[in-house]
């Protein structure tokens, strides 16, 4: 009888251990469920962010995501896809691991759904999302001196209206003036009377300004480069794809410093004329943001033009002040026949010869820029490079003048890209990546807009043995 005792003490006590060991087998399932999850879950969003975009890592130092994976259909559910993906991987079996042998997998877990809510891409925010990665990859750049510099540049642009004037206006003026006074007429035959010829030395200046500032100041205008691309093509021009946030650090990308700091980025990596980049397909891209043409020509043309702007009200600014060239003028206008016979005359014809001679001035500055040299933004007299007999030789009289004191032709680029309005001047250096990456093989269909840094992930797995979890983690490239 006590054996009978012994056999029933021990069943249930079998019954209570047993009870336990399952709950415990149970349990340890259970938290091995949720820290596969949790590895699975980093592993998988960790596996998105390494299939940043070679390219664009390669040539302008960014860390991006292209959703539509070298494809033509940019969408964030591709990169849930591929989240998916690696998270069923790494939740089957490991390949091999009791083939054959009849084991079961101890977690038998899923992966059942992934859907990506929020996400931040290269163009949100006006580009805010791509200067905050350019502002971590340029931390270390000191923007002091380009900040004195260029900052004192535009100072002057706008202390002196060189932006503004409107030097055309004030030459029509005087023109005009003439034309109200009127040349006299001097009897050329009885009864036939001619007006008498001005040969104001100014019109032979200012017949060239139809001859297209390039002709005028290049060497070889042939040369130039004549690079076409289609502008609707890019992300400046087409209807943009939006990302729904998550990179709060970009919101804070603003301010005078980290415009700089994204103005210096774009000369590192962008070139412009008389300093080109091999990879471009735009040759003169700097030049490309500043002007937003389809051809490169056209691009220098409108900075050519600029310049040629800036520099003739600054050179009106100072011949008006210079009383010797003034004295000059008025020689040169006193000499004509048609003021000799009309006093009147004179005073305006002064004038139309000092704006043409700025004008010249202008021309000899912008050929000197683009020569390599250097021109300050307001002159003395030791910095006046032509002479009035230029005025009826202009072509002739400009030379390549590589040195001289002031900003040189990368310094006022630097200022026009400063006082650029900031979305132009971003989207369009986008559309420089763009045009970029799009000449790498694979890469043909290749957007800003579809290439995200941060995104948000709502997952959640199950089990055959009947659990299921959720989770949301936000992942990125901080």
């Amino acid at each position: 009888m006590r054996k009978g005792y012994i056999t029933v003490f021990l069943t249930l006590s079998l019954t209570l251990i047993l009870s336990l060991v399952f709950t415990v087998i149970e349990g340890a399932r259970i938290s091995a469920i949720r820290m596969k999850f949790e590895c699975v879950a980093d592993i998988g969003m960790n596996s998105v962010l390494a299939e940043y975009h070679r390219e664009l890592l390669e040539q302008y130092e960014l860390l991006f995501v292209d959703m539509s994976y070298g494809g033509g259909h940019a969408d964030i559910g591709n990169t849930a896809a591929h989240l998916r993906n690696y998270m069923q991987k790494n939740l089957e079996p490991e390949s091999g691991f009791g083939s054959g042998m009849g084991v079961r997998d101890f977690l038998a877990m899923s992966a059942d759904g992934v859907r990506i809510g929020r996400y931040s891409i290269a163009s949100d925010q006006e580009g805010a999302v791509l200067k905050r990665q350019v502002t971590d990859y340029m931390a270390d750049y000191p923007i002091g001196a380009i900040l004195e510099k260029i900052g004192l540049g535009a100072e002057q642009l706008d202390q002196y209206g060189l932006e503004t004037r409107d030097v055309e206006s004030e030459r029509a003026r005087y023109e005009a003036k003439i034309d109200e006074i009127g040349l006299p007429v001097e009897e050329v035959e009885e009864g036939v009377f001619e007006e008498v010829p001005l040969n104001n030395p100014a019109d032979a200046a200012n017949a060239t300004r139809s001859s297209g500032v390039l002709n005028l100041v290049l060497e070889n205008p042939s040369a130039v480069s004549a690079v076409k691309v289609n502008v609707n093509d890019y992300i400046s021009h087409r209807p943009r794809m939006q990302g729904t946030g998550v990179n709060a650090d970009a919101a804070a990308i603003s301010g005078d410093a980290n415009e700089l700091v994204f103005q210096a980025y774009l000369f590192e990596k962008c070139g412009y004329y008389m300093d080109e980049m091999e990879k471009s397909l735009l040759k003169y891209q700097i030049e490309y943001i500043l002007a937003g043409k389809d051809v490169d020509w056209k691009n220098l043309e409108y900075v050519a033009k600029r310049l040629l702007r800036w520099r003739e009200a600054a050179n009106v600014i100072y011949i008006l002040t210079d009383s010797a060239k003034i004295a000059e003028a008025r020689a040169a206008a006193g000499a004509l026949a048609a003021v000799l016979m009309c006093p009147a005359l004179l005073e305006p014809v002064t004038y139309t010869i000092l704006f043409a001679w700025a004008y010249v001035e202008s021309l000899q500055d912008v050929k000197t820029l683009l020569s390599g040299g250097r021109v300050p933004i307001m002159k003395t007299a030791a910095d006046w490079k032509t002479g009035i007999n230029s005025l009826t030789n202009v072509r002739g009289s400009l030379s390549a003048d590589g040195e001289g004191r002031g900003l040189n032709y990368k310094e006022y680029l630097q200022i026009m890209l400063f006082i650029q309005n900031k979305e132009k001047r971003t989207f369009r250096a986008m559309d420089i990546m763009e045009m970029d990456i799009r000449r790498t093989p694979g890469n043909a269909r290749f957007r800003m807009d579809a290439c995200f840094d941060t995104y948000e992930a709502e997952l959640s797995v199950s089990s055959l043995f009947g659990y299921a979890y959720e989770m949301t983690r936000s992942y990125g490239f901080y």
